[in-house]
């Protein structure tokens, strides 16, 4: 994997969340099984990721570990960045 400072490449994956409670849209990204982080961190990228390409897709992306104040951890990746579709 490479690395770019504090973040890491990883194979991320679109999913509908069993609850959207307390959530923003239908379909969201994770980790995929097996990566670096667990699967139960939340991953903020581009819309288009997740509008674009049908549920269950997978990304290759540059993302790094985030704490927003008192939200708890999850992933963001640049949405400028480029993204690679994995099969």
């Amino acid at each position: 994997m490479a690395q770019h400072g504090d973040y890491k490449e990883i194979i991320v994956e679109s999913f509908r969340p069993a609850s959207t409670s307390g959530l923003h849209g239908e379909v969201h990204m994770r980790p995929a099984p097996g990566q670096f982080y667990p699967q139960s961190l939340k991953v903020q990228c581009a819309k288009r990721l997740t509008r674009d390409y049908p549920v269950g897709t997978r990304f290759k992306i540059r993302v790094k570990l985030t704490d927003r104040d008192g939200e708890g951890e999850y992933l963001s990746s640049y949405f400028g960045w480029p993204v690679e579709v994995v099969k």
